[in-house]
């Protein structure tokens, strides 16, 4: 089921076939609700940054309210992960091999797999979003007990292929590729992950110009890092009566996630004076690649 709005870019996105077929019966797994500052932090850093980890079936969030002179390093990470960073976050100084870049500014930096270093060189909030190959971070995540077993119905990750030019670090400056007119938002892709910055909002969403949604076989994970949200989930009916679900229409507090299955019908609305929302898929969707619409093309192939 897809309701776009006519005017909705979205709407001229040609279907992608499914990557894993699953019988009806399988149970479709309950959204997640993730507010941060409700829960204990996950870790509190020298400086007293406090970081949340949360999972989804192939991605970790580490979302940190962070304080200057704190510093976070990775030794020999797996994979390469990434730093989302939007008005709010803080000023941060990168390293990773022989490279080092300072970003203060709304950006998309991709770091490379091996040992790097994160040093906060001012307050505000740091989001680190990896794959869950990095097994101490997703065993620590506030919902790990959610995944003790996998969603049958999500695609498992399989890594789309290497850089051009290989693995480095790489920034993003959102300067530099604006919104614009015909175009979804700003959305960017590594080897695991894909990211879409979407616009901030200045006012609430129409409420005749919702855009419910589902996807076959992969979770959408909504970062919401700026004002109030609601969102509306119904899950579709399977033979097994008793594992129908109600619909949930729900707000939830900035800063969170929410983790929404498949094959769900969903939408979100922002409902506050001024938001931003941050969509995060893993691995990279075929449908937005397709579409020409990922700004780190060139430098990431499509699968």
């Amino acid at each position: 089921m897809t309701m776009y709005a006519a005017e909705d870019i979205r709407s001229k996105l040609a279907t992608a076939a499914p990557t894993k077929v699953v019988d009806a019966a399988t149970p479709i797994r309950p959204a997640q609700w993730i507010e941060f500052h409700e829960l204990e932090p996950s870790e509190v850093a020298p400086n007293g940054s406090r970081t949340w980890l949360a999972r989804a079936a192939n991605l970790v969030i580490a979302y940190t309210d962070a304080k200057a002179g704190d510093v976070f390093a990775r030794t020999a990470q797996p994979d390469e992960y990434t730093v989302l960073m939007y008005s709010g976050s803080a000023p941060v100084t990168v390293s990773a091999g022989s490279a080092t870049e300072s970003v203060a500014e709304e950006a998309f930096v991709v770091v490379p797999p091996g040992d790097s270093e994160i040093r906060v060189d001012g307050d505000g909030t740091l989001i680190r979003l990896f794959s869950t190959v990095a097994e101490d971070l997703r065993a620590a995540a506030v919902n790990a007990a959610a995944y003790a077993e996998p969603d049958e119905r999500v695609a498992p990750l399989e890594p789309w292929p290497d850089p051009v030019g290989g693995f480095r670090l790489r920034v993003y400056r959102l300067a530099d590729t604006p919104i614009a007119e015909g175009r979804f938002g700003r959305i960017f892709r590594t080897t695991t992950v894909m990211v879409n910055f979407l616009a901030e909002e200045p006012a609430p969403r129409n409420v005749h110009k919702l855009s419910p949604h589902h996807h076959d076989d992969f979770e959408q994970i909504s970062l919401a890092v700026k004002g109030r949200f609601k969102h509306h989930i119904r899950y579709p009916w399977g033979p097994d009566s008793t594992r129908w679900r109600p619909d949930e229409n729900r707000e939830i507090a900035t800063p969170s996630i929410c983790v929404i299955p498949p094959p769900t019908v969903h939408t979100t609305q922002g409902v506050g004076d001024h938001q931003q929302l941050i969509d995060i898929f893993g691995p990279p969707r075929t449908d937005f690649s397709a579409s020409g619409w990922v700004l780190n093309a060139d430098d990431y192939p499509a699968k």
